[in-house]
């Protein structure tokens, strides 16, 4: 046999290996519609929604939801089978099983960078319910949002009750911390320095890098980092690499203006926790320097509905619910089996 026969044989068998590992993946499908909101602070407008369904809607329908920067993309799927950013608890044989629920999730309003408006949480609880309608969805059978997304399905437990049967919000509250909006705060000045700088990229990577060191904890860095070094003359810091490669690589991705609404989004978390009488299980991280443990403790003594809360260690701060996978995956498995009442 030839070179070029072998490689050609070769190059036929990985194809056909990548083609049936391509078909095990769970189906799905993806589409966006246009839809009209009564923006709370904005008022009327017209946006578009991009969604993404997993599996049958036949099944009970779980929606889930991440931070400002989690996008509809969830799992791996027959319609995308690139990684999601939630793969360690949606896909099969996982927390969130696509073959026994049907998983449905959506870009945030806003995430395009098209709608340079103040977006509030309850705004996109809105939308949520407006794609449920399109997609004939009376009712989920569960919300699981982490930090942002946490944050919407209090909003949407709060307005539509009738629209959700449980919730799970994993650090993420009913309010926006004092503190941690003072760190958002000086990352969008930083936006804005740079684009008076005519370089507003270079200032949204600034801003990513600040948003890091509030995500992260000084014991996760005190693990993966050595001491100050000096390089060519000057004092080189070595997170300062991880930090350099994570900043550019939210940048290349994300419109600034959509990092700049949906960062004042999560500002404007307000909503009662005494108005919601849905089953929540509340997950807390003690290292969460965002969300603090006493607000998650507060949130759990004022809900109506019977309400869990767990509350993990991580060396991981807000960042657990992507790094802690087993405990999130237990606590997962617990929520969405309890039986809820009709």
């Amino acid at each position: 046999m030839s070179l070029v026969s072998a490689l050609s044989t070769a190059d036929a068998a990985f194809v056909a290996v990548e083609s049936e590992a391509e078909s095990l993946l769970p189906a799905a499908r993806r589409g966006e519609f246009d839809a009209a909101l009564a923006l709370r602070h904005a008022g009327p407008r017209r946006v578009k929604l991009r969604y993404e369904v997993v599996g049958d809607l036949s099944q009970p329908v779980v929606f889930v939801a991440g931070g400002i920067s989690a996008r509809r993309h969830v799992t791996a799927n027959s319609a995308d089978p690139s990684r999601g950013w939630w793969d360690t608890q949606v896909g099969t044989d996982r927390a969130i099983d696509p073959t026994a629920r049907c998983i449905v999730s959506f870009d945030w309003i806003g995430a395009d960078g098209a709608l340079d408006a103040p977006i509030d949480p309850a705004d996109q609880a809105d939308a949520i319910v407006a794609l449920l309608d399109h997609l004939r969805i009376r009712r989920l059978h569960a919300f699981v949002g982490s930090s942002y997304g946490a944050m919407v399905g209090l909003q949407l437990a709060a307005k539509h009750p009738s629209r959700v049967q449980r919730l799970v919000a994993i650090s993420g509250v009913h309010r926006a911390h004092p503190y941690s909006s003072a760190w958002r705060a000086l990352q969008r000045r930083a936006v804005q320095l740079g684009a008076l700088q005519c370089d507003g990229v270079d200032g949204l990577v600034l801003a990513r890098q600040l948003a890091l060191l509030s995500y992260r904890t000084p014991e996760e860095f005190e693990e993966r980092f050595g001491a100050a070094q000096v390089v060519d003359g000057r004092v080189h810091v070595p997170a300062e690499d991880y930090l350099d490669h994570a900043g550019q690589s939210y940048a290349a991705r994300t419109p600034v203006s959509a990092f700049l609404r949906l960062s004042e989004s999560i500002d404007l978390q307000d909503v009662a926790p005494e108005t919601i009488v849905t089953p929540v299980t509340l997950v807390a991280i003690e290292q969460d320097r965002l969300v603090p443990l006493a607000d998650a403790y507060a949130l759990a003594q004022r809900l109506r509905g019977e309400t869990r809360l767990r509350v993990l260690r991580s060396r991981y701060g807000h960042d657990a619910f992507l790094k802690e996978h087993e405990a999130i995956a237990a606590i997962l498995d617990e929520a969405l089996a309890t039986e809820v009442a009709a």
